[in-house]
């Protein structure tokens, strides 16, 4: 399969592979069909939760939406070369996206987006000042460790704020979202793992 270069290329290709249309991509992902036209055909980014509903809904992993290509081997990540893997936000209207310069979401860099066979996601994450996220839930776990900045987490009832140096692990299936917890931007390292 050749690679693709968003993740709507790669469900398309996936689908088209599979022979999997949208309406029963939509049945088995629980995603919109409509939803799901505008990932493909407009680059919609959705948040991670419906891309994690799809993933699973078509058998793959969530980098495998993400990845470019595979590699088996080890895959080091220099400093200032995490590609950008998307930028998500929750919360707005018909799972549109921001505009451009919009100080909504989360930027996701990808530190391992070509190693084939992972079961974990590492990103580094920018997480802008005011971006109304809200809240998601989905199988797995999540990692975060703040490298700057403040970050406010919500976790079912619960509420954090971290700053420099710590860090969070949760199970991802309770609702939660992270936010910036101040007025510049949080930046953290986070790792999800969602089962196959």
């Amino acid at each position: 399969m050749a690679a693709k270069h968003t993740p709507g290329e790669r469900i398309a290709e996936l689908r088209k592979t599979y022979a999997v249309s949208r309406e029963t991509l939509s049945q088995r992902s629980g995603i919109a069909e409509e939803r799901i036209r505008r990932i493909e055909e407009e680059g919609l980014i959705p948040d991670l939760a419906p891309l994690l509903k799809i993933a699973r809904a078509l058998g793959v992993r969530l980098g495998t939406l993400l990845d470019d290509h595979e590699e088996l081997g080890p895959v080091l990540c220099r400093a200032g070369e995490a590609k950008e893997a998307g930028r998500f936000v929750t919360g707005l209207p018909g799972g549109s996206m921001p505009p451009a310069g919009s100080p909504q979401g989360l930027v996701f860099h990808a530190l391992a987006a070509d190693k084939g066979g992972r079961h974990m996601e590492p990103f580094v994450v920018d997480i802008e000042p005011g971006a109304d996220q809200t809240k998601s839930s989905h199988e797995g776990e999540e990692f975060m460790y703040v490298l700057d900045g403040t970050l406010a987490v919500e976790y079912g009832e619960t509420a954090f704020t971290l700053g420099v140096g710590d860090s969070i692990y949760y199970d991802s299936i309770v609702p939660h979202r992270v936010l910036s917890g101040g007025e510049k931007p949080a930046r953290i390292v986070a790792v999800l793992y969602t089962p196959v």
